[in-house]
């Protein structure tokens, strides 16, 4: 038996359990998956009780319009940076009154972008302790494969560190 249950993503899936239970929300701030990670979420049943929306900033200047990433951050180290994806997150948790955020900026190719390579993607989290980034595939490591593997990479290894944080 197939049909839509066979597309929920299980990550996305514990994680709209777990912010459920604990009666806490999610925004996204979304540059390189351009509003997939909110899309993934979406799929699961009940996802609206906990997600709020998402920005999608894939110009870097709406970085800063909507995300309120600061000026001199993007002017200092551009997108694709451990501390633009950290305000990313920080932003849309609070321009969308969320519990929690998460945030992507990175390098999905075909070509390296301002001196970062393929598959350079960072993710960034915010929560009530504070917020945080980290590169998706580990300390100086790269998501492989194409557009659409990388974006789908980026993606889970977002989940996944918002269910780490929450300590699930």
């Amino acid at each position: 038996m197939s049909g839509a249950q066979d597309q929920i993503d299980p990550a996305a899936r514990l994680l709209v359990e777990a912010l459920n239970r604990r009666g806490e929300t999610l925004a996204t701030c979304e540059s390189l998956t351009a509003g997939l990670a909110a899309a993934t979420v979406a799929t699961v049943p009940g996802a609206s009780s906990v997600l709020r929306g998402g920005l999608v900033t894939y110009a870097t200047e709406l970085k800063a319009t909507l995300a309120g990433v600061s000026e001199e951050q993007l002017a200092a180290e551009g997108p694709v940076a451990k501390e633009t994806a950290r305000q990313m997150a920080a932003g849309a948790r609070e321009r969308l009154g969320a519990t929690w955020a998460l945030s992507y900026t990175g390098v999905a190719g075909p070509d390296p972008q301002d001196g970062h390579p393929v598959g350079e993607v960072w993710l960034g989290v915010a929560g009530p302790g504070g917020s945080d980034a980290r590169l998706a595939a580990g300390e100086d490591q790269l998501l492989p494969g194409g557009r659409a593997e990388i974006r789908a990479g980026a993606v889970e290894a977002g989940l996944k560190l918002l269910l780490e944080s929450l300590g699930e």
